[in-house]
């Protein structure tokens, strides 16, 4: 999962970012041990008794588990299952999204079929709703609501005015640490917590960005894939700025994306990015002044509200030298180009129609292989998430997340907090002052289910029946401003950085503390009807993620303030290591295409995170039968049924742009992957009677043991 998020499968060009997340023999899952007589077959669904939670009917009775462990879960599924046509791919995110999306709607059209009160989120709710699906009123106004900021661009007269502008631009739109979101389409990104290396002191980070495309590679990568996408994304820098009616749009084009190659080049790589080691120098103003020359700082900072700030993160060290040179080298009609390109671009949900449709092409067909955009209704219901989630979230929860859900859910995060506890204490080759750091940092983790304990107060946030476009713009300023409220106070660790409605999970470093949304907390990852296998092994699995996260190759730098600071042995660490070497080499096996194999080392953290979460989850699942034998359910064992139903959870079908969009430069490998997580538990093999020869089988010293 994220975390940071999970990756939630790219399931459209903008939504869910990513959990997150075949053999023939005929075999047949009975009390046990997987059996090998290819005479017997698998329980149908209906035979399965109640209470399972596993799907049955999407499982492949004809794939051996030892061979092909994903296929035998998700097989039928895999066959039967389509790709909806406005999306780049499909899963169980995509199941408990959908449940979500259809309770948000019915929640909305109560609110339209009732007045408000002026200045309620009720009132916000739904005049931002109806702005934005009246496309008639949308396309009847044209370009005219963003003249007031293109005007701004172009009035700039000189590089001083830019450094202005560009400051003025600046946007809360980053998250580093949570959410391993380093994108945004202004020069530089904030973000705003505790710093890496100033425990108790909340500061802004200062990120890279101003690139139209994901990251670096799509620019400088000579992978023809990536070559042919360039020339794609250069004619659309074109065609978006003429259906925009802007003058002149193929030499700005041209302009626009030359300079975006210069910023490409300045970029720290998405490697680097996630090493926080490389990340936790800590700036003065005078820092910024002598290591990064080419900005007018002080006008920069001014018109971003950040002048009076004397210490910043610099979380792109090299990144921020490098941009900054090139404000002050590159040509000022450049840079003017630039800013109107990319706000149509970040705007254009809330623009014309030919000017939307435009941007989906390029960027939901073109980089994810989406055919079709989501429909407006949709897509007004995920923008309401964005700029006014907690007010919907609130009402969500009080709608369809009941407390028997919130008290179960507790209770299996205290007893795999406790396993995973236990599972360090058991750890035979940690020094016991290593030890004593790890277990003082599982003790004092905050988590939060379901929902925060406070809720966002909107009541600065203006938001106008009749413009969308305005009504993103002030959400983008009120976010921001909430952000830059934190800098200088106490951090709080109760503080949530998810809505309750979305449907991922998230592991906060500098808190030591994870979220749970409600969201998530539905099947198929939780039922309150399943049996606690199926239980454990789905959300107990995702539960486990994430406190395993505060111990990936990440996590491991914090203690338990959330200050980074190396509590280990220099053995100890050397250990640690040793097993993340292995974990990166059997990830880097995985190849979804002949010329493209995982990143082992990109997503090492969530991978460690599934290896460790699946263990904790496992011995908590044992831990809840107070000795008791599981029951065989459907002719599955309590085991089988734990690891299916993990299986189950990791679902996914892509198309082929957004699988490989997803392997070059996410920190989540796609979920067919992730569901192989199983090939380090002893149990496994146990439970499915995997043996030497069978493709997936790992010998006893080979498999990963983290935590």
């Amino acid at each position: 999962m994220s975390d940071r998020l999970l990756p939630l499968l790219l399931l459209s060009a903008s939504v869910l970012t990513g959990l997150s997340a075949c053999g023939d023999q005929s075999t047949e899952a009975t009390g046990g041990k997987h059996a090998a007589n290819p005479e017997q077959a698998m329980p149908s669904a209906e035979s399965a008794q109640a209470g399972i939670g596993i799907n049955v009917a999407g499982m492949n009775p004809a794939a051996k588990p030892g061979d092909d462990f994903y296929a035998y879960a998700n097989g039928q599924w895999m066959q039967t299952t389509e790709i909806p046509a406005d999306r780049s791919s499909t899963g169980s995110f995509l199941v408990a999204f959908e449940a979500t999306e259809k309770h948000n709607r019915e929640l909305i059209k109560d609110l339209l079929a009732s007045a408000h009160p002026e200045g309620s989120d009720e009132a916000r709710i739904a005049d931002f709703y109806k702005a934005y699906i009246d496309v008639a009123a949308i396309d009847a106004a044209g370009m005219q609501p963003a003249q007031a900021d293109l005007a701004r661009f172009a009035a700039i007269k000189d590089k001083h005015e830019l450094s202005a502008v560009l400051g003025a631009n600046l946007r809360a739109d980053v998250d580093p640490l949570n959410a391993t979101d380093f994108y945004t389409e202004n020069l530089f990104g904030i973000f705003v917590t505790q710093g890496l290396a100033t425990p108790g002191t909340v500061l802004p980070y200062i990120l890279q960005g101003g690139l139209g495309m994901p990251e670096r590679e799509y620019y400088l990568s000579d992978d023809p894939k990536m070559m042919e996408i360039r020339t794609q994304y250069r004619a659309f820098i074109e065609k978006l700025l003429e259906s925009a009616g802007i003058d002149d749009a193929a030499a700005k084009a041209e302009r626009i994306f030359a300079l975006e190659t210069q910023i490409a080049k300045a970029h720290a790589s998405r490697a680097d990015s996630e090493d926080f080691s490389k990340s936790s120098g800590v700036w003065s103003r005078e820092d910024l002044e002598a290591k990064a020359p080419g900005i007018d700082w002080a006008l920069f900072l001014e018109a971003a509200h950040l002048g009076q700030q004397d210490k910043f993160a610099a979380y792109h060290a090299n990144a921020i030298t490098g941009l900054s040179a090139l404000v002050a080298s590159e040509p000022l009609d450049a840079w003017k180009d630039w800013l109107v390109f990319h706000q149509i671009n970040s705007h254009a949900h809330v623009l014309p129609s030919k000017v939307d449709q435009t941007a989906f092409d390029f960027n939901g067909t073109t980089l994810s292989g989406t055919p079709e955009q989501r429909s407006r209704d949709k897509r007004a219901l995920s923008a309401l998430d964005e700029y006014l989630g907690d007010a919907v979230g609130r009402a969500y929860v009080e709608h369809y997340f009941p407390a028997s859900a919130k008290a179960e859910v507790s209770a299996m995060v205290d007893n795999i907090v406790t396993a995973f506890g236990k599972r360090v204490e058991a750890i035979d080759w940690m020094a016991p002052a290593t030890k004593k750091e790890a277990l003082a940092k599982v003790d004092s983790i905050v988590v939060g289910v379901g929902y925060p304990d406070k809720w966002r107060d909107y009541s600065s946030y203006r938001v106008d029946a009749h413009n969308a476009y305005a009504n993103v713009v002030n959400g983008e300023k009120v976010e921001y401003a909430h952000q830059l409220a934190k800098i200088g106070k106490p951090m709080d660790k109760g503080e949530w950085w998810m809505t309750p409605q979305v449907v991922n999970a998230v592991n906060l470093p500098v808190q030591n503390a994870l979220n749970f949304p409600a969201g998530i907390l539905q099947p198929p990852f939780f039922d309150a009807k399943a049996d606690p296998a199926y239980n454990y092994g789905a959300i107990g699995a995702v539960i486990g993620h994430e406190i395993s996260h505060s111990f990936d190759n990440n996590g491991a730098a914090f203690d338990a303030t959330g200050a980074m600071r190396n509590w280990w042995t220099p053995q100890d660490f050397a250990q640690f290591a040793k097993q993340g070497d292995a974990l990166a080499a059997q990830f880097d096996a995985y190849a979804p295409f002949p010329d493209l194999h995982v990143n082992g080392r990109l997503t090492l953290g969530e991978n460690i995170a599934d290896v460790a979460g699946l263990s904790a989850a496992y011995d908590a699942y044992h831990a809840s039968l107070n000795g008791k034998p599981a029951p065989v359910i459907g002719g599955f064992s309590g085991d089988q049924r734990f690891f299916i139903g993990f299986a189950q959870t990791w679902a996914t079908k892509m198309r082929d742009a957004a699988l490989r969009a997803r392997v070059a430069t996410d920190g989540h490998a796609p979920g067919m992957y992730r569901a192989l997580t199983v090939r380090n538990l002893d149990a496994w093999y146990e439970a499915f009677n995997v043996q030497p020869g069978d493709k997936l089988y790992l010998a006893p010293n080979e498999r990963v043991k983290i935590w």
